[in-house]
């Protein structure tokens, strides 16, 4: 309405000029075309209207969510099993900015699952809270590399327990809480969705405010000092920081019709305290789209972080706990599900 509004103001103002100029103006009774003769000058207006392309938008936004739910019920089944259901809410929303030289980019995940089955008490199975901004500037409009300033915060919502022990948490909201922060370089094509960032100087501050698990050390904190009677005489510290190389790549394209792939990758090695581990968090996506409301996902996620420890056992003589090292976690999801983008 506003284009069509500009176009016709311009074109009276024209038609009137003409008028002013010894200009003329006449429409081909043939193609309903209306030019302006000048001299010798011929200007189509039916055809410049009709060409006109108005500037991309400067904001692009995304907002999707959506609700997995899968359930199974017996009755009097020979095989066995228990019922069961299981329901898992998600939310993405974008916020990307794109104008000449600068690009700002920014994104909010959110991701909550539970799953209930009979005689057991409801369990989590999804729990992800992730903001992510990158500010970009580039010195030439035709080049794909971005001076970049990245920013990511990564939590969750709720408490996570080692089942069937809920007494005891082993995880929480900002227990932990990840915070990276960093200065690089992104390449970033034009109508292409792939994006790599490559940070020579990141900080990243893990956090856990749960002091129970502070003075456990979890997720590489300091851990609390006893003395021989075993009173503590120091908390664990809530928070640590390191300084390292910071490598991200994000890729999204259509497989086959009405089929995607999304692929996010995440690599970082401390420079200070053991540069050449490196901290892996590798998430592939599937989307098959049955309709714009309907769609099925098949999603994995692979973390490997030298910071978080596994197999603790007790020692029998002092009843100290030993740690072993890190391995690899691996999650796989299936799901069908509504989505709702607006």
């Amino acid at each position: 309405m506003r284009i069509s509004f500009i176009l016709f103001f311009f074109m009276f103002l024209t038609l009137a000029q003409a008028q002013d100029d010894d200009q003329h103006v006449y429409t081909n009774s043939r193609t309903k075309e209306v030019f302006i003769i000048s001299g010798k000058d011929t200007v189509n207006l039916s055809k410049i209207i009709k060409e006109y392309k108005p500037l991309p938008p400067r904001w692009k936004r995304i907002n999707k969510i959506g609700v997995n739910i899968s359930e199974i019920a017996f009755v009097n089944w020979s095989a066995g099993g228990n019922n069961s259901i299981s329901g898992l809410g998600n939310a993405q929303f974008e916020r990307n900015y794109k104008h000449e030289k600068v690009q700002w980019n920014n994104e909010m995940i959110m991701r909550y699952g539970l799953n209930v089955q009979e005689g057991q008490k409801i369990r989590k199975t999804e729990d992800a809270f992730a903001i992510n901004s990158t500010l970009g500037f580039r010195m030439e409009d035709l080049s794909s590399w971005y001076f970049s300033a990245k920013a990511n915060f990564n939590t969750q919502f709720s408490n996570g327990y080692k089942y069937p022990n809920t007494d005891d948490p082993i995880s929480g909201f900002m227990a932990p809480g990840y915070f990276l922060f960093g200065f690089g370089s992104e390449f970033s094509p034009e109508n292409k969705d792939f994006k790599l960032y490559i940070s020579p100087i990141t900080q990243k501050s893990t956090i856990v405010l749960d002091q129970d698990l502070a003075d456990q050390g979890a997720f590489g904190v300091d851990k609390a000092i006893y003395d021989a009677n075993g009173v503590k005489i120091k908390d664990g510290k809530n928070i640590v920081t390191e300084l390292g190389f910071l490598i991200t790549n994000s890729y999204q394209t259509k497989i086959y019709e009405d089929m995607f792939l999304s692929n996010r990758l995440t690599l970082y090695s401390d420079y200070l305290n053991s540069f050449g581990n490196i901290d892996i968090n590798w998430l592939i996506d599937v989307e098959f789209k049955v309709n714009d409301y309907v769609v099925a996902n098949i999603g994995t996620q692979l973390i490997y972080d030298n910071d978080i420890k596994f197999e603790e056992i007790e020692n029998p003589n002092t009843s100290e706990k030993i740690t072993y090292g890190p391995r690899i976690q691996f999650k796989q999801s299936l799901g069908v599900g509504v989505i709702y983008n607006f």
